[in-house]
């Protein structure tokens, strides 16, 4: 049998071994060419003046126009700042609360207590932007907020925080972790939950405190786990998502908090600029892809783990 048949071969024979499998991955996939690859096509207006009348390939071809645009607009330097702060912000801070909420977890020993912790943790994961948006206004309400209240009991002066455009970027950070902390510790306690238990056992014989077994075990031991969480949160850092801001910025806070998505959204849905819009897009796109490809390839160069 030449080598090309046995290829084939064994191509068959792992298609027909996983095949329960495979069925599974179908609904993965079917989603991601209908949702993700099929619409890709629409890019080519960031290159027309694109009316709806004519269609996507009867429109103009005008080339790198709507680019140069965006980037001659004084609005660029404003946008590429906040977006890139607010994903920076978010990342730093953000990205460290569920590895430690996750290690410090495992070392409880009462089990209803840390089911209780993990279930009140991720119970933000079920919620949707709206309702979260709206308990952030709630909470921070200058008349009746809890936060207010809390300062005034205390003797501190009440705050108007959603106007003020110094509290937005922390406000945002802090109630992206608040929301995301206790479902991204899943991941966390599935990697911790696969060490090896005789690493431990033979740490507390040597008479390690827990401590030192966090350090030189529990982080060790899923490190490829953040490694590859930190990959693609850095691919994610540039991909704001626009309800959230949309929801909670105003003109008082337009400086601070306008970012590429919601910018895309106002010229494409409100100013019907379809054209610029997608061309701001694609660079939000572009930019995002080089932050993966350099995460990773430094994270192969210097570490070892990559995702590729």
């Amino acid at each position: 049998m030449t080598p090309s048949r046995m290829r084939w071969s064994n191509f068959w024979k792992h298609i027909k071994r996983d095949k329960q499998l495979l069925v599974l991955f179908i609904p993965c996939i079917l989603f991601y060419a209908i949702f993700r690859y099929g619409p890709m096509y629409g890019l080519i207006i960031a290159f027309k003046d694109y009316s709806v009348y004519k269609g996507v390939f009867d429109s103009k071809w005008v080339g790198l126009k709507h680019f140069i645009k965006f980037f001659s607009n004084q609005d660029f330097l404003i946008l590429f700042t906040n977006t890139f702060l607010l994903g920076f912000y978010t990342l730093l801070f953000g990205f460290a609360f569920p590895i430690l909420f996750a290690v410090f977890l495992n070392e409880v020993r009462v089990k209803w207590f840390k089911k209780s912790i993990q279930t009140f943790s991720y119970l933000p994961s079920f919620l949707s932007v709206v309702i979260i948006c709206s308990m952030i206004i709630d909470f921070l309400s200058p008349t009746n907020g809890i936060v207010n209240q809390v300062l005034s009991y205390f003797g501190f002066e009440k705050k108007h925080f959603l106007i003020d455009a110094a509290w937005f970027r922390p406000i945002y950070v802090i109630s992206d972790i608040w929301a995301t902390m206790g479902y991204q510790a899943i991941i966390y306690l599935a990697a911790v939950a696969g060490i090896n238990p005789s690493l431990y056992e033979a740490a507390k014989v040597d008479g390690a405190k827990r401590l030192q077994m966090m350090r030189h075990i529990t982080i060790p031991g899923i490190m490829p786990t953040i490694v590859v969480m930190f990959i693609l949160n850095m691919g994610n850092m540039f991909r704001i998502g626009y309800e959230k801001v949309l929801l909670l910025y105003n003109p008082m806070t337009y400086s601070v908090a306008d970012v590429f998505s919601t910018y895309v959204y106002r010229k494409g849905f409100l100013e019907s600029s379809y054209s610029y819009a997608a061309a701001v897009g694609m660079f939000e796109s572009a930019v995002a892809l080089v932050m993966l490809l350099g995460a990773n390839y430094v994270s192969k160069r210097f570490g070892g783990n990559s995702l590729w």
